[in-house]
C-alpha cells in the first residue's frame, strides 16, 4: 500500500500556524512532486476548529473531499490552497492547458454524531482507505446512504492513537 497511498502532514497545511496560503499551496506541490506514479495523497486538514479529509489523485486530476459533518463541497480558502498547489505542481511538470481540477464530495461517508469526534472520524476514513487494497473508497462513499460508525469503531481508532502516542513519547 505504500506505493498506492501517501500522506501530507497537516502541520504543513493546517489553517493555524502553517504559513500563508501560498506557502501551504507550495507544501502541497512539494508533496505531489515526491508522490509515486498513480499514488493518492491523504491530506487531513484542520480549518481551525474542525477536521476534514482531502484525498488528492494527481494522475486523475481529482480531489475527493470528506467532511464528517457531511457539509457540501469545500469552498473558500482551503479549496483555493489545494487548487493552487495542484497548479504549481502541474506547472513544475510543464503540464500546460490542463482543465480545472475536479472536486468530488464523498457524501456517503459515516457522519459524526457529536461535536468532538471529527478528528477520530477522519482517522477512521484514512484507516479504511489504507486497508482497502482496491482503493475503491469513492464508489463506497459516493452517494448518501446509511453508513455509520459505532462507538466501538471510533474507540478502535482512539485506542490505536493512544497506543501510538504512549509508545512514541514514553
Amino acid at each position: 500500500m505504500v506505493d498506492m497511498v501517501g500522506f501530507l502532514d497537516n502541520t504543513d497545511v493546517g489553517a493555524i500556524g502553517c504559513g500563508s496560503p501560498i506557502e501551504r499551496s507550495r507544501a502541497i506541490a512539494d508533496r505531489l512532486k515526491r508522490a509515486k506514479r498513480g499514488q493518492i495523497i491523504l491530506v487531513p486538514y484542520n480549518s481551525g476548529c474542525h477536521w476534514m479529509l482531502t484525498v488528492l489523485s494527481p494522475e486523475e486530476d481529482i480531489v475527493y473531499f470528506m467532511d464528517p459533518l457531511k457539509r457540501r463541497l469545500c469552498t473558500g480558502e482551503w479549496k483555493n490552497i489545494v487548487d493552487n498547489g495542484i497548479k504549481i505542481h502541474n506547472a513544475q511538470l510543464k503540464r500546460q492547458g490542463r482543465k480545472a481540477t475536479t472536486w468530488k464530495n464523498c457524501a456517503g461517508i459515516p457522519e459524526q454524531k457529536t461535536d468532538k469526534d471529527c478528528g477520530y472520524y477522519v482517522m477512521r476514513y484514512m484507516k479504511e482507505i489504507v486497508e482497502d487494497k482496491s482503493l475503491d473508497f469513492f464508489t463506497k462513499w459516493e452517494r448518501r446512504g446509511k453508513a455509520a460508525y459505532t462507538q466501538e469503531d471510533i474507540d478502535v481508532v482512539r485506542n490505536e492513537w493512544a497506543k501510538f502516542i504512549v509508545k512514541t513519547y514514553m
